[in-house]
């Protein structure tokens, strides 16, 4: 276990909404999903182009081939042309389970069960796209959120003619288990997509993720979220490493730059602020699970790094859900 699959491990596709599109030009569809993330994938076509929120946004090319991750909650474009003046007005408002709203001059859009062009023939021309809303909930997943650009592009290394033919077949299709085929896919496409991006130079991922390719910093940081419950000391999470304590504190620092200790507090109490989220768990089941022995140094530790005690933390949690 390391921090990236933490991370990922509260995105998940569980029931998540799909939607396919059969465009013809000039298209623009408005998602208004309000989702974390949205995925968008062109199945076939040329593609089209990802226009930010704002006057400011600057248009994202999104060829056939590659994919792309927009960051929410705000409503975004996906046009076939970059300028105003060549795409449709107003766009087609589209949430991925459906449209909501129809505009003039853009057809054929759906949520690949409604009877739209399906044909080899009846395609030709036309832009298929599928897009994948991520409702993400949890302080845990929301850090990766907040290391994430607007919008990210990459290609798909993985993609290949007969795989976008199985995605689409999929969302067409009304075979027995279609939604965890799909959710599946997409948990897949999302991981390879972001790590993929992470791993690019001019990507800005978080210090931890660099350091995981650390022999100093690296055991000791899986160490941490494979068992955040252990009582690590520096002495522990050093033997870890194989390193001494000396070493690993002033690697570790250089690479997170927080020392192992402090980033260990931070990691337990983002998984209690989810864990206090769950009605049946007490704010002593909290504390055991993240590592500390009783809820009084629990709710000091909690205190400082969120601003309020775990009581209070709790209250607005539900008070926000109801």
């Amino acid at each position: 276990m390391d921090p990236f699959d933490d991370l990922l491990r509260g995105v998940r596709a569980d029931g998540a909404v799909f939607g396919r599109s059969v465009l013809s030009p000039p298209w623009a569809l408005r998602f208004t999903d309000g989702a974390s993330m949205t995925l968008c994938v062109p199945l076939r076509g040329e593609g089209g182009w990802i226009i930010p929120p704002g006057d400011g946004g600057r248009p994202h090319a999104v060829r056939l081939g590659e994919v792309a991750i927009v960051r929410g909650p705000e409503p975004f474009v996906f046009a076939d042309e970059p300028g105003a003046a060549a795409r449709p007005h107003p766009p087609l408002d589209v949430r991925c389970g459906g449209v909501v709203k129809a505009g003039p001059r853009t057809a054929g859009t759906g949520d690949g069960r409604r009877g739209e062009p399906g044909g080899p023939g009846e395609l030709e021309g036309r832009t298929v796209m599928m897009a994948g809303a991520y409702h993400v909930r949890g302080e845990a997943p929301r850090r990766l959120l907040r290391v994430l650009p607007p919008v990210l592009v990459v290609a798909d290394h993985h993609d290949c003619g007969p795989l976008r033919d199985y995605f689409e077949a999929q969302l067409a299709g009304e075979r027995p288990g279609r939604q965890i085929v799909l959710d599946r896919l997409l948990d897949w496409l999302l991981v390879c997509t972001l790590r993929e991006w992470f791993d690019r130079p001019e990507s800005v991922p978080p210090a931890w993720y660099r350091a995981l390719g650390d022999d100093v910093a690296g055991p000791a940081l899986r160490a941490m979220h494979e068992a955040p419950d252990r009582p690590w000391t520096l002495t522990s999470l050093a033997a870890e490493a194989g390193v001494s304590r000396t070493t690993l504190a002033k690697r570790f620092t250089e690479l997170v730059g927080e020392s192992p200790l402090a980033y260990l507090t931070e990691w337990r109490m983002a998984l209690a602020a989810d864990l206090l989220a769950e009605p049946a768990t007490t704010v002593t089941s909290v504390a055991r699970r993240v590592g500390y022995a009783d809820a009084f140094g629990f709710s000091t530790a909690f205190k400082r790094i969120r601003g309020m005690s775990p009581s209070a933390y709790r209250k607005e949690v539900s008070a926000v859900g109801a």
